[in-house]
């Protein structure tokens, strides 16, 4: 699923994130979401989170 989309992410679902020293490479980091930081309902680059263990990023895929 997109992670352009606030609707699409909840608290404790699985996602892949692109970390800020990682927009360059495009690398994805896996994670669950703890906390929803994006105040809007879309973002064009992804809708931004705060991972369990404290990364933040933005979400490129959301897994079911």
């Amino acid at each position: 699923m997109n992670g352009t989309e606030r609707k699409n992410i909840i608290p404790g679902r699985t996602v892949d994130i692109v970390l800020k020293k990682d927009q360059r490479t495009g690398q994805l980091t896996r994670g669950i979401v703890k906390d929803i930081l994006t105040n809007s309902p879309s973002h064009p680059h992804g809708i931004k989170v705060r991972l369990e263990d404290g990364q933040v990023g933005r979400v490129k895929t959301v897994h079911l």
